[in-house]
């Protein structure tokens, strides 16, 4: 019995079983695990046929449009919890604060985006069940499923909005750098300001960078006097 016990808690210790018992990675694998849901039940069994027709026609009031709404919404769901699935993977290694920077700020901005498209799908998805016929017998579960999980995955993406948006308030911000224009501004600005202080006496003569070149003297003329007088 100790055996166990103690497996239990080495197993427990394990840096893998601290990382996937977080709140945020429980809810990014259950939101890509609904995500997925919605994707497959909707291709396998969304489209039907009518018994005098081979066309396949969506279950949900024959509206294509709201069909490929819930597997085009699903699929990249899904992709986007993989993709940050991996980035949460990888967290510790991430040294570089600008790169850590901007995947919080796109984690926060996708999780708004996936939060109002699933809300949207949600009423959109159960307009069209409510307004389907009752023919196409064999997709009422994906039409059920996809309904169901798309209201379901609204809070999971409304909590993963609010993880991800505390995570970057609690994150410094990235330091703010000068643009070019700003640079040449500043560096004028200290070119002149310098010029201006500098002394003029810095030991050097006044006149330095001068040219000055020696005079040549005036020869004297010698004056002959006539002495025959």
């Amino acid at each position: 019995m100790r055996k166990v016990i103690t497996t239990l808690r080495e197993f427990s210790d394990h840096d893998l079983v601290h990382f996937f018992i977080r709140p945020q990675i429980i809810a990014r694998i259950l939101a890509g695990v609904l995500s997925l849901t919605i994707f497959a039940s909707l291709v396998t069994e969304g489209y039907q046929n009518l018994t005098n027709s081979s066309q396949l026609h969506c279950v949900l009031n024959d509206n294509g449009t709201a069909c490929c709404y819930g597997i085009t919404v699903g699929i990249l769901a899904f992709l986007h919890c993989l993709l940050f699935l991996g980035f949460d993977v990888y967290e510790p290694s991430i040294t570089t604060h600008k790169f850590k920077y901007t995947i919080l700020v796109l984690d926060v901005t996708f999780s708004i985006i996936w939060t109002c498209l699933w809300f949207v799908g949600f009423c959109f998805l159960a307009n069209q069940w409510i307004r389907s016929t009752s023919h196409y017998l064999l997709g009422t579960g994906a039409a059920r499923t996809s309904i169901t999980f798309a209201v379901l995955s609204v809070p999971c993406w409304v909590y993963l909005a609010y993880v991800a948006l505390k995570n970057l308030q609690a994150e410094p911000p990235v330091p703010y750098k000068r643009t070019l224009d700003e640079g040449s501004v500043a560096l004028t600005t200290l070119s002149s300001s310098t010029s201006t202080s500098l002394p003029n006496n810095m030991g050097y003569p006044e006149n330095v960078g001068v040219a000055t070149y020696p005079s040549t003297p005036v020869p004297h003329r010698l004056t002959l006097m006539n002495t025959d007088d």
